[in-house]
């Protein structure tokens, strides 16, 4: 699964850098940071916007297992946990390697048959403070020289 930042500003931040023939690692580093923050801000708002309330099935069964009350997408903390980061002088990645990782955000049939329905959740999501400290990162690396 791959999630683009489709901002223009952005897009031409980065492309000046590599004009420049700046160091980018530096920067991407950061970038990455950002993006990490945004994601740990989603579980622990439990959305944003905020995700649809788990089923009543669902409570029920992490009641009887011991995980409730507790928070939609973190019954035993591994997801949030899988977080990482891979930064190039050319790119930042935010992301998980959690098989599961895909429905939860996007949504969709799982179980037997397909017969359960899981609703969208999207983690891996920046909202426009996370994009502007982006841009404001990179344009300090433009700066700078």
């Amino acid at each position: 699964m791959e999630i683009k930042v489709d901002d223009a500003a952005l897009i031409e931040y980065i492309e000046t850098l590599k004009a420049r023939s700046i160091n980018m690692y530096p920067a991407m580093r950061e970038i990455a940071g950002h993006m990490s923050d945004a994601i740990e801000k989603n579980f622990e708002a439990e959305g944003r916007p905020r995700w649809q309330s788990l089923a009543e099935t669902t409570i029920r069964q992490r009641e009887k297992q011991g995980y409730w009350p507790g928070r939609i997408l973190q019954q035993t903390g591994q997801l949030v946990a899988s977080i990482t980061q891979k930064v190039t002088p050319n790119y930042a990645m935010v992301g998980t390697n959690k098989v599961y990782a895909a429905i939860q955000h996007l949504g969709g049939n799982a179980g037997r048959g397909g017969k359960v329905n899981i609703p969208a959740r999207p983690y891996l999501t920046l909202e426009r403070p996370e994009i502007e400290n982006m841009k404001n990162t990179l344009l300090k690396y433009i700066t700078m020289r």
